[in-house]
C-alpha cells in the first residue's frame, strides 16, 4: 500500500487490511518514553503509555462509529451512582 500512512497504537492490530507491525509499535512507545522528563519514574512512564493507548483506542472507536450519545453516557454514569 504505497503512500498509505498508518498510525499504529501501542499494541499490534490490523486496520482495514494494513498490519501494524512490532517495529511501528516500538517506535510509538519510544516516542512516548522519550517525551517524558529525565526524572520521570517507571510508574509515570507506564501511566503515559497507558494513557496514549486509551486515547488511540478511543479515536479508533470514534472513526469506526463505536460511539454513544451524551444522553446515553449520562444514563450509564447515573446507574453507577446508585
Amino acid at each position: 500500500m504505497d503512500g498509505v500512512k498508518v498510525h499504529c497504537t501501542l499494541l499490534p492490530l490490523t486496520l482495514k487490511g494494513v498490519s501494524c507491525n512490532m517495529s511501528n509499535v516500538k517506535e510509538k512507545m519510544t516516542e512516548v518514553i522519550q517525551s517524558q522528563p529525565e526524572d520521570a519514574s517507571y510508574d509515570e512512564i507506564l501511566r503515559e503509555l497507558a494513557f496514549e493507548r486509551m486515547i488511540e483506542r478511543g479515536l479508533e472507536d470514534s472513526r469506526n462509529g463505536r460511539v454513544i450519545s451524551n444522553e446515553d453516557m449520562d444514563h450509564r454514569i447515573r446507574s453507577w451512582q446508585k
